[in-house]
């Protein structure tokens, strides 16, 4: 690869290797992500998908090779310290706070916190109060822009699992991520939430987030994401444009066992 395309992978998995017991749940897979790009990881039930990103977000360490945010080795750290690299990412089922208001579930996002130093908080009060404060004019901003402000003060365990996912992502552009990682952002979402995520996503990659995401909804995926990585039997299958995944034989014979 060369230096100019090197620095236009913002990740980059390298022969990443899982297994659980005998099965093996992650078999070699390679694919850089580039920077800019909403990249779709797409694959039958079953697949890897989720143990991808398991892996690459910190959660599991894996059994073989690397994984890469900015050119910075980031195999097997904790999923705060990948975090702090400029990967974050969402959950196919949104935690919901407990106790918590929308406001107060956003102020959980910000990467950094000074006051989540207890020293901090009795050698610099100063800088913590501050940062709470820009935290907090930042989570108002965010919500605006992502339309849910009128429910800031809703308790975060009661809204719909569709505006949990809104508000996951907003959570989510806190951290102010470089690539952000959509675990299934559009399931169990009506279809109106699910045109409102959609083009929340789209936003936020005009501004400079790159995007990387699993989704079982197809004509979602398809119509957002460009490039795409197919996964079969926890290995790239092959990657490219919509309309050459769409078309690939491989494909359909992975998703269809050759019935179409």
């Amino acid at each position: 690869m060369s230096d100019a395309a090197a620095e236009n992978v913002v990740l980059s998995v390298d022969d990443l290797q899982k297994s659980f017991g005998g099965l093996t749940a992650t078999d070699h897979a390679t694919f850089d992500v580039e920077r800019g790009t909403i990249t779709g990881l797409i694959g039958p039930n079953g697949a890897g998908k989720s143990t991808i990103f398991n892996l690459i977000s910190g959660f599991y360490e894996p059994d073989g090779g690397t994984v890469e945010v900015n050119g910075t080795d980031v195999t097997g750290m904790e999923p705060y310290e990948v975090a702090e690299r400029g990967l974050v990412r969402t959950f196919q089922t949104p935690r919901k706070l407990e106790g918590m208001t929308v406001r107060e579930a956003m102020l959980v996002g910000p990467r950094n916190q000074p006051g989540e130093s207890f020293v901090r908080l009795f050698t610099s009060p100063g800088t913590v109060a501050e940062s709470e404060s820009r935290n907090l004019a930042d989570a108002e901003r965010i919500l605006e822009d992502f339309e849910i402000d009128h429910l800031a003060e809703q308790p975060a365990t009661d809204i719909s699992g569709g505006q949990m996912k809104l508000v996951e992502l907003a959570r989510a552009m806190l951290a102010e991520p470089e690539v952000l990682l959509l675990d299934e952002p559009v399931a169990g979402v009506n279809p109106t939430l699910a045109k409102k995520l959609k083009s929340q996503i789209r936003r936020l990659n005009d501004r400079g987030t790159t995007f990387l995401l699993i989704e079982h909804d197809m004509e979602f995926v398809m119509d957002l994401a460009d490039p795409i990585v197919v996964l079969d039997q926890g290995s790239v299958l092959t990657e490219g444009t919509p309309h050459s995944v769409r078309n690939d034989q491989r494909v359909i014979d992975a998703y269809l066992g050759g019935g179409a």
